[in-house]
C-alpha cells in the first residue's frame, strides 16, 4: 500500500493537469528503506509528448545525486496518461527500473475527474496497490483510500470508532 500525504498527492495532480496535454512526470523522494514519500520533485518530460515520458538526463542525474546527498531514494515515480486510464503501458512496464518504488499514475483524460492508481512493477510484473491518502492535521486512523481509479466523489473513508 502506498501511503502519501494529501498535499503531495495534490501537487502531483496539479502538475499533471498543468502539463496536459503532455504527460507530466516526477518523483517523490523519501528516506532510504523507509517507504515514506516526503519530498515532491516535479521533473521535465524531455519528450514533451502526450503518449510518452522520459526524464531529462541532466535533471535526472542532478535529482538522483541530490537524493544521494540527503540519504533518500525514489519512493514514488509518477507520470500522467493524457488519453488513457491510469494503468502502466507495456513501455512503462519495460522501463520500470526501481523495483522498490511505487509507480503512481494519474489520468487526465477527463477534465472533471482525476483517476489515481499506484502499482509495484518488478521484473515486468505489474501489481496494483491501494493508495492511502493521509493528512498530517488529521488523526492517522482517518484516511482516504483510492483504488481502481475512484474519483474524489466516490471515496471510501476508513475511520476508527471512538
Amino acid at each position: 500500500m502506498l501511503t502519501i500525504g494529501r498535499d503531495i498527492l495534490g501537487a502531483i495532480i496539479a502538475h499533471a493537469r498543468r502539463d496536459h496535454p503532455d504527460e507530466a512526470c516526477g518523483i517523490v523522494a523519501g528516506p532510504i528503506d523507509a517507504d515514506s514519500p516526503r519530498r515532491h520533485v516535479p521533473m521535465d518530460n524531455a519528450e514533451r509528448s502526450s503518449t510518452f515520458y522520459r526524464f531529462d538526463a541532466t535533471e535526472q542525474l542532478r535529482v538522483w545525486r541530490d537524493m544521494g546527498d540527503r540519504d533518500e531514494g525514489p519512493v514514488v515515480i509518477y507520470h500522467s496518461h493524457t488519453a488513457t486510464e491510469a494503468y502502466p503501458s507495456r513501455t512503462d512496464t519495460s522501463l520500470a527500473a526501481e523495483p522498490r518504488a511505487h509507480y503512481l499514475l494519474v489520468s487526465t483524460r477527463n477534465p472533471h475527474d482525476t483517476e489515481v492508481r499506484s502499482f509495484r512493477i518488478v521484473e515486468g510484473t505489474v501489481t496494483e496497490e491501494p493508495v492511502r491518502v493521509v493528512d498530517a492535521s488529521v488523526d492517522p486512523a482517518a484516511v482516504t483510500t483510492y483504488m481502481f481509479g475512484q474519483s474524489p466523489a466516490a471515496v471510501d473513508y476508513e475511520c476508527s470508532a471512538g
